[in-house]
């Protein structure tokens, strides 16, 4: 069939699949305190998904998900922030993890 999940594709839950490009991400060095010569390597990821604005939500959703995460979004925008890993890559799998774990807490309220 043609509503196979591409690689890159996350499903919240059915019905309500994330494209790769719904989501924004933006890497950046932070400076912990120490300045020069403290692990340069650090490499924080942000991960941002427009729950207002995106087509990917379901109409039914979008309000649960806005009233659920309300705290947590600005101007509609759900960020996820990660610098707990050496590695970008898998501080970029644990954002993305973290981003559908909210939202499904979000879809499944009762």
């Amino acid at each position: 069939g043609g509503d196979m999940v591409k690689v890159g594709d996350i499903e919240v839950v059915p019905g309500f699949i994330i494209a790769e490009t719904d989501l924004r991400e933006r890497f950046s060095h932070s400076s912990g305190p120490g300045g020069q010569g403290v692990n340069t390597t650090d490499s924080r990821v942000e991960l941002m998904f427009d729950v207002a604005r995106s087509g990917a939500v379901p109409d039914r959703l979008r309000p649960v998900i806005m009233s659920v995460l309300k705290n947590r979004l600005v101007d509609g925008v759900l960020t996820v922030t990660v610098h707990d890993e050496r590695s970008q890559l898998a501080n970029r799998k644990l954002a993305r993890a973290r981003l559908v774990g909210l939202l499904q807490t979000a879809c499944t309220q009762p």
